[in-house]
């Protein structure tokens, strides 16, 4: 037998060089997994060694189609190195409860097309609205990860998106009949079992992988995450209760054997002095010991034994497998965390997409004259701030936004969050339109409150990735209400909430406060188009 013959044949048998190098570099995980290992073989072994029969290896390996033959016989799970994108073989069905909305729920994991991402659908809601698993389309992160577009939520998605990631899948469509995918046992266990049931097809569209160009490092109270280049995806976690209570280190490389046999099945946890809180939220409507762990004083409460020694680190790196899949790409970098959590997943996800979108474009969307443009560092670390949640001042606001003195309505950006902005204005007497409105009762325009409102909506849609190189233009307000007059020494706090995006169509909801208090209300209808249309 010629060499190739006999090199593939080992592939079968599952004792030679190649049986090795696909463990590592492909990180297959075969239903016949003792063979392929080298390890003895057992007695129902199917494969036997072929016996004067040539096995045509070129013609099997030279096409996706053939990939896919090879692995719907041999239950395949590629790594996230490959070549080609991948999606489900045929569609996965799970039914449970939500975690804290305790809703039942079905969910559907359906294959996709190339390029099309991870999506969500609410098949529950009047025209199935969907939702984009991206990092922008985060709206909040208490105690689990929530997307958001418009009015239409998914509560909870980080555990079945770990799963999709863990195995390399980067098309799918998740479609479920409430706010939240079924939590099952607290881990991805039940969703890998499903994922890999359906199996793992390649698709004919190459796979673009992300890989820093430097290091990306935030550090957000005790929170510090590091992310440095490297040739796979790498995670090294120290997680610990309040006063270091169950400190816990892991460190593995993400592949989908690593994911299914180290990761996968760890379950989330809470700290019993939580709970109380959790209820006041209402949350965990449906949790219980049967889907957490919970931890009281020094004792592990839970309906079977720890299934990791680590298994507490371990759901942590689960949820940042879920988490970091919002970039939309395969990471390949060394990601180095201590006692993250959701909030600073997400954040950190953003710093990652800012990096990604390098060389940035944002600064023409809404950025000043050429004159007055920064560098391209300068302009990466002004998009970090808005991908993140710190305040920006006015000159950052300048290097956004195009108004100027007197035109320029906002002094300074305090939150964004999600689909959410808080910026302010501070009302002065040497305001130029006090002088003829109204000599001797200064009051602010009411139009000019509106305008404060547009601007600010601005600074929201940047921040929307798919947005980059764009123009919100102000086309409609609709539901304008004045309140109370706004006087000189007033501080004018401006609140922005995206409501609703339907192609180059995008509306807003906008109030702005005085002491607390609201002074003026509008939706605002905007369209987005380029400078050159």
């Amino acid at each position: 037998m010629k060499k190739k013959d006999s090199f593939f044949e080992s592939l079968v048998v599952g004792r030679s060089v190649f049986a090795k190098a696909m463990a590592r570099q492909a990180d297959t995980r075969c239903h016949y997994g003792r063979l392929l290992t080298g390890q003895s073989r057992p007695k129902t072994d199917r494969f036997k060694p072929m016996q004067g029969k040539k096995f045509h290896h070129r013609t099997l390996l030279s096409s996706p189609c053939h990939l896919n033959f090879l692995a719907n016989r041999l239950h395949v799970l590629f790594n996230p190195l490959v070549l080609n994108q991948q999606t489900l073989g045929r569609a996965a069905n799970f039914s449970g409860v939500g975690l804290h909305s305790g809703n039942r729920v079905s969910m559907t994991i359906l294959p996709a097309p190339a390029n099309s991402g991870v999506r969500f659908r609410r098949v529950d809601l009047e025209g199935k609205p969907e939702i984009e698993a991206r990092v922008e389309n985060v709206s909040e992160t208490n105690r689990s990860t929530t997307l958001a577009k418009g009015n239409v939520k998914i509560h909870t998605v980080e555990h079945v998106l770990a799963a999709l990631a863990g195995f390399g899948i980067d098309n799918a469509i998740i479609e479920l009949d409430s706010n939240e995918p079924p939590i099952a046992d607290g881990s991805s266990r039940e969703f890998s079992k499903i994922i890999q049931g359906a199996g793992i097809v390649p698709q004919a569209e190459k796979r673009e992988a992300f890989t820093p160009s430097e290091p990306i490092e935030m550090e957000s109270g005790e929170t510090l995450m590091i992310l440095f280049p490297a040739d796979s995806f790498k995670i090294t976690c120290t997680s610990a209760g309040k006063g270091g209570r169950f400190t816990q280190f892991y460190s593995t490389e993400v592949t989908p054997k690593t994911w299914d046999q180290e990761l996968s099945h760890a379950r989330t946890f809470c700290f019993f002095e939580e709970i109380e809180l959790l209820i006041k939220n209402n949350l965990i409507k449906g949790g219980g010991l049967e889907n957490a762990i919970v931890i009281r004083d020094d004792a592990v409460l839970t309906t079977e034994p720890l299934r990791y020694p680590e298994e507490f680190v371990r759901h942590k790196m689960l949820d940042i497998v879920g988490d970091l899949s919002l970039v939309g790409k395969p990471i390949r970098g060394h990601l180095i965390a201590v006692k993250p959590g959701h909030a600073t997943n997400c954040e950190f996800a953003k710093l990652i997409v800012a990096q990604m979108n390098k060389p940035l474009r944002a600064a023409q969307a809404f950025g000043p004259p050429p004159a007055e443009q920064k560098n391209d560092a300068e302009r990466t670390a002004l998009l970090q701030k808005l991908q993140g949640s710190a305040e920006l001042d006015v000159k950052q606001v300048m290097q956004v936004l195009p108004h100027r003195y007197p035109f320029l309505l906002i002094d300074g950006v305090s939150k964004v969050e999600g689909n959410k902005v808080t910026a302010f204005k501070n009302v002065t007497i040497n305001e130029p339109y006090f002088q003829g409105h109204f000599p001797g009762h200064p009051i602010m325009p009411g139009v000019l409150q509106l305008e404060a409102i547009a601007q600010t909506a601005g600074i929201l849609m940047l921040r929307r990735v798919e947005n980059l190189g764009q123009i919100a233009y102000f086309i409609a307000a609709e539901e304008v209400k004045w309140r109370k007059p706004v006087l000189p020494g007033d501080v004018l706090i401006i609140e922005v909430e995206l409501t609703k995006v339907r192609g180059k169509l995008g509306k807003a909801r906008g109030v702005c406060k005085v002491d607390d208090e609201i002074v003026s209300e509008a939706e605002i209808t905007f369209m987005i188009r380029s400078e050159s249309e």
